[in-house]
């Protein structure tokens, strides 16, 4: 081995410091000059200060964060309760309030209207809102927010439940009652197209109404109530025009009736009278004798003449009364074109 080489590498080492060397260095440097007794106390204060300040601005960073997440938080909470409030108010004063309108006796099932009332009674929660300032408060209102949204969703559903079940309630009274009016109507109609046979003025009528009963009974089992209740109509209309044919027949045939008899009258009249007239007949009865005069004028067998007497007799005499009976015990009158018998 080379000395000069070992040399050369024992040269080109680095000193190495030892704790004695450290002491000093703290103590004044190595190069013996002291450092001041406050100086470590200063740096400990000051790094105390550091962390102190670090401390509560991470603890402001925080309690920012922890704010701002609970009002957000509380502004979605009031968000949904917002929303499920709308629906349910809507649902309120809309369908609920056109089934709230509905009567017991216009459903087939009384309890759904019973039903109904209970849930409009239902008292809806006092929304109150994030009011409370900081993140404690806030969380409390969130929970509570979402309680009054559970509760808005919830009478919403029961709500809609009870207000569907009235409609569809009604719905069937008033099928029902739609096929019941048809029935009777059909029964109504078709007496009437059996009563109506040669009674009618117009028999199209009755063509309408054999029309009107064939569709009418086309429908008795569907389950649309319009359209029932349209069947219903065309056949009381159907109905109506029937009546008024007969009505009217026997209006037209009392009027030829009538006509008839008059028409008979006058010839009956005509043949009695014969081309003769009378006039001035008067009689009058004292005590048992009867006194009168008769004047006659007429064409009989192409002349004329006049006779007038008087007379008395010891009994009763047989004359017309104002009625042309005969009778008269007092004065009489005896009608023109009378015959007076004695």
């Amino acid at each position: 081995m080379n000395p000069e080489n070992e040399i050369d590498k024992t040269e080109a080492l680095e000193p190495v410091e030892t704790a004695a060397a450290n002491v000093a260095e703290a103590r004044g440097g190595v190069d013996g000059r002291k450092r001041p007794k406050w100086l470590l106390p200063l740096i400990a204060v000051v790094c105390a200060v550091v962390l102190v300040v670090a401390g509560v601005v991470g603890w402001n960073m925080y309690r920012g964060a922890k704010l701002a997440e609970a009002k957000e938080a509380c502004a979605t909470a009031a968000d949904g309760v917002r929303s499920q409030a709308n629906e349910y108010n809507a649902l309120l004063n809309e369908d609920a309030a056109d089934a709230a309108a509905v009567k017991a006796e216009q459903v087939k099932d009384a309890k759904t209207v019973e039903s109904l009332g209970k849930e409009l009674k239902a008292s809806a929660p006092e929304y109150e809102g994030c009011v409370a300032e900081d993140a404690k408060g806030l969380d409390a209102a969130t929970v509570k927010l979402g309680e009054q949204a559970d509760w808005y969703k919830t009478h919403e559903q029961s709500l809609s439940k009870a207000v569907k079940a009235v409609t569809e309630s009604k719905a069937a009274k008033t099928l029902e009652t739609a096929k019941t009016n048809l029935t009777a109507k059909l029964d109504e109609a078709a007496k009437l197209l059996t009563d109506s046979d040669g009674k009618v003025q117009d028999n199209t009528t009755r063509e309408t109404l054999t029309n009107a009963i064939d569709a009418a009974t086309r429908l008795k089992d569907a389950n649309d109530a319009t359209k029932i209740d349209k069947a219903r109509k065309t056949l009381e209309d159907a109905i109506n025009g029937v009546n008024a044919s007969v009505q009217a027949k026997t209006d037209a045939d009392a009027q030829a009736a009538a006509a008839a008899a008059a028409a008979a009258q006058v010839q009956a009249q005509s043949t009695y009278s014969g081309g003769s007239s009378y006039s001035g007949n008067t009689y009058r009865r004292t005590g048992g004798s009867t006194s009168g005069s008769n004047t006659y004028r007429g064409t009989t067998s192409g002349g004329s003449g006049s006779n007038s007497g008087s007379g008395s007799t010891g009994g009763s005499t047989t004359r017309p009364n104002l009625n042309g009976a005969y009778g008269c015990t007092e004065d009489c009158y005896v009608p023109p074109n009378n015959l007076i018998q004695h």
